[in-house]
C-alpha cells in the first residue's frame, strides 16, 4: 500500500508542476456534464501499455527475451511501413483470446499492478497527466480510451486518480477469461462507439466533452467531441490538426522522442508482437 500512495502522490506533484504551467496557456471551464477522453498509449503513457506489460511478463519468465524483441520489431515494422489492415486486426482478436485463455482474472490483475509500478508508472506524460488533471479540477470526469484489455486501463486510471476506462473486454466466467472476446477491439471507430455509448448512460453531452490522443487512428473519437487535441502526435494526425484547427500539445523532445519511438502502439504492429507473445506464452505454459 505504501508503494501504491508513492506513485499516485508523485503523479499529484509532477501533474500539480505541469498544470501550473499549462494553465496559462488552456483554460478548463467548470462543468460536470463534460468529460475528458485520453488515448493511452504515447498520449498519457510514452510508449504503448501493452509492450510495457509484456516486458514486466518477460521478467517474470512468462515469455523470453527474444520473443520480447520480436515484438518491439513487429511494431517498429509496421510504424515504418504504416499500413494497418483488417487481417491485421483480427490476428491481434486471436493473439488476445490465445493468450488470456484460462487465466484467472485475481492474477492478472496482480500482475498489472505490480508491473505498472514498476514499468509504467515513470513513463507517464506529466504534460498529459497535467492536462487530465485540469479536467478534474473543473468537475469533469476523465476516462482512459484504449485498444489494450480494460483491465490493464482500469489499473492506470486507478492509479493516476482518473474516472476510469474503456478497453477490450475479454470474457469470464467463474474467474477466469474463456478465450472469446465481448464485442470486438476497442480499436478506431470502436472507441467513438464506446464513447458514444458510455455518454448516454453517464448523460454527458459529448458536443462539451475533449478528446485527446497521438494517432490517426483515433480520428473517429476526435470528431465525436466538440473539443479534440493532438498529443505527440503522429505526421498524419499533426497534418489533419492542422487542417481542422485542433489544438496540439507536444510533450516529446529531441532524443526522448526518439527513444520512445520503437514501442509505440502502432496497431498492426501490435497485433503482430502479440501474436509472437501469445504463441511463446502459450508454449511455455504447456511446458509447465
Amino acid at each position: 500500500m505504501e508503494g501504491r500512495a508513492a506513485v499516485v502522490s508523485e503523479h499529484e506533484v509532477l501533474a500539480g508542476w505541469a498544470a501550473a504551467e499549462l494553465e496559462t496557456a488552456l483554460t478548463v471551464p467548470p462543468d460536470p456534464g463534460a468529460a475528458a477522453f485520453f488515448d493511452v498509449d504515447n498520449t498519457m503513457m510514452q510508449g504503448a501499455s501493452i509492450y510495457w506489460f509484456a516486458r514486466g511478463l518477460a521478467a517474470r519468465k512468462y515469455f523470453t527475451t527474444g520473443d520480447l524483441v520480436r515484438f518491439a520489431w513487429g511494431q517498429l515494422k509496421f510504424r515504418l511501413l504504416a499500413v494497418e489492415h483488417h487481417g491485421d486486426m483480427s490476428q491481434a482478436k486471436q493473439a488476445a483470446l490465445a493468450f488470456v485463455t484460462g487465466w484467472r482474472v485475481d492474477d492478472v490483475r496482480r500482475l498489472t499492478e505490480e508491473i505498472f509500478d514498476e514499468l509504467m508508472a515513470e513513463r507517464i506524460w506529466s504534460g498529459t497527466r497535467a492536462l487530465a488533471q485540469l479536467h478534474l479540477d473543473a468537475g469533469q470526469r476523465v476516462w482512459l480510451v484504449t485498444a489494450a484489455p480494460v483491465e490493464l486501463g482500469r489499473v492506470i486510471a486507478e492509479r493516476l486518480g482518473l474516472t476510469g476506462a474503456l478497453g477490450t473486454v475479454a470474457e469470464v466466467e467463474d474467474g477466469a477469461y474463456t478465450g472469446r472476446l465481448v464485442g470486438d477491439l476497442l480499436h478506431g471507430p470502436a472507441k467513438a462507439d464506446a464513447i458514444t455509448a458510455l455518454a448516454a448512460e453517464e448523460g454527458l453531452e459529448l458536443p462539451r466533452c475533449t478528446a485527446y490522443s497521438d494517432s490517426a487512428n483515433d480520428l473517429p473519437m476526435l470528431s465525436l467531441v466538440g473539443h479534440a487535441v493532438a498529443v505527440n502526435p503522429d505526421s498524419a494526425l499533426r497534418r489533419e490538426a492542422r487542417r481542422r484547427n485542433w489544438e496540439v500539445r507536444d510533450f516529446r523532445t529531441g532524443r526522448k522522442a526518439a527513444k520512445v519511438a520503437v514501442p509505440a502502439t502502432l496497431g498492426a504492429g501490435v497485433a503482430i508482437g502479440a501474436a509472437v507473445l501469445a504463441t511463446a506464452a502459450v508454449r511455455r505454459r504447456r511446458r509447465r
